[in-house]
């Protein structure tokens, strides 16, 4: 019966890690800009966000800007900047902050709500 715990818990392993693996800031440039994501934040809530190429966020009465440092996407709504680390998995989007999970959302092609 061990043999068999084991065996699944170094069969899934591999799987774990990949969901937890940061992505990096070309990855999540190449994912998010130029498109919309919707999600909900763990302090904040529910969020609807068009990522514009040229760095500008668009919501639906606010905007910000958005930059990429070190490997985290930065946000700036007027009020300084934070930068987050991020999980892509297809158009599944985890906001990760000092190592916890801070929100998550899902990438839309496009601004399908003219933002």
């Amino acid at each position: 019966m061990k043999h068999i715990y084991l065996a699944a818990v170094m069969a899934l392993t591999p799987f774990v890690a990949a969901a937890e693996t940061l992505a990096t800031a070309d990855q999540i440039t190449a994912a998010i800009a130029g498109n919309t994501v919707q999600g909900s934040m763990v302090e904040t809530g529910a969020y609807t966000e068009f990522y514009q190429a040229d760095g500008v966020i668009k919501g639906a009465d606010y905007t910000g800007k958005w930059s990429m440092k070190d490997d985290q996407m930065c946000f700036d709504y007027g009020d300084g900047t934070e930068c987050l680390s991020v999980r892509i998995a297809g158009d599944a989007v985890t906001w990760v902050s000092d190592g916890v999970d801070d929100g998550t959302g899902t990438i839309v092609k496009g601004n399908p709500n003219n933002l």
